[in-house]
This record gives C-alpha cells, sequence and structure tokens, in this order.
C-alpha cells in the first residue's frame, strides 16, 4: 500500500492541464473501512495537502457526526477523490476533476484495501463513475432513492457552501438522508 501511495503522490499523469501543478492528495490504509470518494480538491485543499481541509470538509463530517480524529483516521476512512488534483477554475467553480485519475488508481486502491465496508459517493462525477446506469437522471434523484444502492454505496450531494439552495430546497435530505448515514458511520467507527 506504501508504494502505491508514493506512486500516487508522484504522479504528473495530467499536469499539462493543471493550473497550479501536480499535487496529489489521496489518504488509503490496508485496514480502511470505507472509502470517500469526492470530486477534487479546491485550492485551499491543493495549498495543504489535506484532503477536505475545507468548509466543505467540515459540512460533510457534520453530517457524518465525526471528529477530526476520525475522519483522518485512514484506518476508518480511506479518502479517494475522483481526480487527485486541483482541476483548475472553470466559469462557474472549480473544473471537473480530470479523467485520468479514477481509471489509473482506483482499483489498484480498492485491492489493497480488503475490508471496505461502504463507499461514500459524493457528487455526480462519483455517482456516475461507480453507478454507471444506475444512477438516476439528476443527483437529487440519485440522492433521494440512496437505500437502493445500499449496502454498497451511500450517496451524496456535494458539501459544498454553494448547495445551500440545494439543501433549503430538499430539507428532506438532512431529515431522512443524514441520519441513515450518521447511522451507518457509527458502525464503522
Amino acid at each position: 500500500m506504501q508504494q502505491l501511495l508514493t506512486n500516487i503522490k508522484n504522479c504528473t499523469i495530467c499536469e499539462p492541464h493543471l493550473a497550479l501543478g501536480a499535487n496529489p492528495v489521496v489518504r488509503a490504509s490496508k485496514h480502511s473501512r470505507a472509502v470517500i470518494i469526492g470530486q477534487a480538491p479546491g485550492t485551499k485543499v491543493h495549498a495543504s495537502g489535506i484532503p477536505w481541509d475545507d468548509a466543505s470538509g467540515r459540512q460533510l463530517r457534520k453530517w457524518m457526526n465525526v471528529t477530526d480524529e476520525q475522519f483522518y483516521n485512514e484506518d476508518i476512512f480511506a479518502i479517494i477523490p475522483m481526480g487527485f488534483c486541483y482541476p483548475g477554475k472553470g466559469s462557474s467553480g472549480d473544473l471537473p476533476p480530470r479523467k485520468e485519475c479514477a481509471p489509473q488508481w482506483h482499483k489498484p486502491l480498492f485491492d489493497l484495501m480488503p475490508n471496505i465496508e461502504l463507499i461514500i459517493l459524493i457528487g455526480m462525477y462519483a455517482q456516475s463513475y461507480y453507478l454507471g446506469d444506475k444512477a438516476k437522471r439528476t443527483l437529487t434523484e440519485t440522492v433521494d432513492n440512496y437505500p437502493e444502492y445500499l449496502p454498497e454505496y451511500f450517496v451524496l450531494p456535494h458539501p459544498s457552501p454553494r448547495n445551500r439552495f440545494w439543501l433549503t430546497k430538499n430539507p428532506w435530505f438532512e431529515k431522512n438522508v443524514v441520519p441513515e448515514l450518521q447511522k451507518r458511520v457509527k458502525g464503522l467507527l
């Protein structure tokens, strides 16, 4: 596992396409019990090298009802984004994750993590990649139908502060989905 993580952290496959250069962010252990798969690091995470080290991460930890220590315990949670490096700025936020990362690195990581009990898919990029044609027409429909993907996958919207409107428009998420997420995460601790 350590050699694979070193290889990932030294990866430069898509560096010519990255405005800030390559700085892959990943955490995993052969003992990990759950995997968190999000989009790609933002600028703050790119600078710190610590996944979910921003407002989105604070919200995600709140939804999961875990401490920072639990969240960053690699024997509990592997953190594997769809794109390992900051993809750059787009017209309405960050660019999508680079497409090279997941096919290159996800399977080798999963192959070394035999104890995975839950995969948390955050946002449409992770859900499209892992659910394929089982994903619903929209992210809202996919998240609303989260029980269909259990026990292997737990689907979530992105916890970004930019999604406040989505959360306000979909109160069922925090009422129904978050408590189920917390229950399943508690079982991993």
